[in-house]
């Protein structure tokens, strides 16, 4: 039986996020402390709260192995989150702690730890270090303590993953094994061409989850390009302001918008939503010129401080509907297509959005991919809905053809100062209803893994969009997703990265084959599969007709 439990609290590397998230961890730790009490263990924190900084974060990775320093590795630890955190700041601690680690968040869309807590457990699983995980609204829950109580007396947490399952392609036939079949090719037709991945840095955040060891992307035929973005930045220098004004009277001709003010520091003015254009422009410019097949721009941890937010380049990257980008020889770059493009340079989103964006052009489908947040989720039960709906958000890296309405249905908005201090133009806007094939690629056993499942995007009322925005981030795109035949825990149980990957397709059948095309690709690729949920369910039975497409 755990009688005394270590409490750790990795935090941002962001000093203004660390003192502005602060309160919201003080609370959890209250709340944690006095739960684990009542069931008998005496939670004790293994570093102070510092009051020059005014939180009580590890905020670095520097910190986090002063910390771990004078942690006993044979005493049971909680990492525990409110907040978005980096793992870079405790993987070096508990890569060598010899107790059971149990890793904890709250539930709440306005203080993301189950953000923090799912990039958390993706890294660790990488790693190889085991652990439980638990997550809570409120932390007196009966979820949460039978939970808790097993991981005090057996050191661990079992939880109900049955909608995950190897894939059996045996169990497969007809149109499904024909996809499953035609998919192959295409990933045996990769594997033989080729194709490079641009990283600009790598390492965002500290995601070592979203990092793919050298070795194991080469078997896939891919190989990492990696370039600088000191490189990136100096190209925007090149790019004029008469290319950036005339990329902007093409998304205003198409109908987006813009919330401009005068304030650089709190309001998005037109000379960052220009700055924001050249750098889409110098991305497609590199991507062209190194022949990458999908890039990834860091930004968070590089370029913060030296220009604009890169999410509205971006989301433009991932639609193959944008600004045309002229090439040295007057041709436009990339006609037509996509330059698919993975935030936060997350590489298992990059190979993810590969195999979609050959697939999905293969079939003649609108190729557009976006990687999320897997933000929060809450039920909503009204209007004909009953159904636990999930926030996916990013923070304005999606593709218009994603939004209600596209171009005319998008909003570009300040980013917050707290994590964006040169501001930068989001891509707002809500998705629109469809049918969507849901996905995340991840490292695990020193192997490439997918898991893959099918959900459909639904319209809410517009006053439950609004609480919901203002609940999360109101600046970011938002998608209202129900995934089929998965429910939240089963879901945090199993998901191995704050990352969601989503593509639409035109109807629930296509949907289902464009899965079994992805499984049978990322199988010859050499992934090792896992279908979840219900594959053959469809939108028609989640969504009330006055919302249906």
């Amino acid at each position: 039986m755990i009688n005394e439990i270590c409490l750790v609290a990795s935090g941002d590397l962001r000093l203004s996020a660390n003192q502005m998230c602060w309160p919201a961890q003080a609370a959890l730790e209250k709340a944690v402390t006095a739960a684990f009490a009542r069931l008998g263990a005496r939670v004790v924190r293994g570093h102070p709260v510092d009051a020059a900084t005014g939180h009580g974060f590890l905020d670095s990775q520097a910190a986090g192995i002063r910390a771990f320093r004078n942690i006993d590795p044979n005493v049971p630890i909680v990492v525990a989150e409110a907040v978005w955190q980096y793992t870079s700041h405790v993987l070096p601690g508990l890569v060598r702690h010899k107790a059971p680690i149990l890793t904890l968040a709250n539930w709440s869309g306005q203080w993301p730890g189950l953000v923090g807590m799912l990039n958390l457990n993706g890294s660790l699983t990488k790693a190889g270090i085991p652990y439980s995980t638990i997550w809570s609204e409120s932390f007196d829950d009966e979820y949460f303590l039978r939970g808790a109580r097993q991981w005090l007396t057996e050191g661990r947490i079992d939880h109900d993953t049955s909608h995950a399952r190897p894939l059996d392609p045996a169990a497969w036939d007809g149109e499904l094994r024909s996809a499953f079949e035609h998919g192959a090719e295409i990933g045996a037709a990769l594997r033989r061409q080729q194709a490079i991945m641009g990283i600009f840095d790598e390492g965002c955040m500290g995601m070592y989850n979203a990092i793919i060891p050298d070795h194991l992307l080469h078997a896939c035929g891919v190989f990492k390009e990696r370039l600088s973005q000191s490189a990136l930045y100096a190209a925007m220098q090149r790019v004029s302001d008469e290319t950036a004004a005339r990329h902007l009277a093409w998304l205003r001709e198409r109908g987006m918008c813009f919330v401009l003010g005068q304030d650089e520091a709190t309001e998005l003015t037109e000379r960052q939503v220009l700055e924001g254009l050249k750098m889409y422009d110098a991305a497609v410019r590199i991507a062209h010129a190194f022949g990458c097949d999908a890039i990834g721009i860091q930004y968070q941890q590089g370029l913060k401080d030296t220009c604009v937010a890169s999410d509205l380049a971006e989301g433009l990257l991932n639609d193959p509907n944008r600004p045309p980008v002229i090439g040295d020889s007057g041709e436009v770059l990339f006609e037509g297509q996509a330059v698919p493009h993975f935030n936060e340079v997350d590489e298992c989103a990059g190979l993810d959005a590969l195999m979609t964006n050959r697939l999905w052009t293969d079939a003649g489908i609108d190729p557009s991919t976006t990687l999320h947040d897997v933000r929060w989720g809450a039920p909503f039960s009204g209007c004909g809905v009953d159904e636990f709906v999930w926030v996916f958000e990013i923070s304005g890296a999606v593709p218009p053809s994603h939004l209600e309405g596209g171009y005319a249905g998008a909003v570009g908005e300040r980013q917050a100062p707290m994590y964006f201090p040169l501001g930068g133009a989001t891509i707002k806007g809500v998705s629109k209803p469809g049918e969507i094939v849901w996905s995340r690629v991840y490292v695990a056993d020193d192997a490439l893994h997918l898991d893959i499942g099918r959900g459909g995007a639904v319209k809410l009322p517009a006053e439950e969009t609004e609480r919901r925005w203002a609940s999360t981030s109101p600046q970011w795109p938002m998608m209202h997703a129900v995934l089929y035949g998965v429910t939240r825990d089963q879901f945090m149980a199993k998901h191995q990265a704050n990352h969601i990957q989503v593509a639409y397709a035109p109807d629930a059948a296509t949907a289902t084959r464009l899965l079994a095309a992805k499984a049978g690709m990322a199988r010859e690729l050499g992934l090792r599969v896992n279908v979840c949920g219900d594959i053959n369910d469809t939108l028609d039975r989640h969504q009330p007709p006055q919302f249906r497409v």
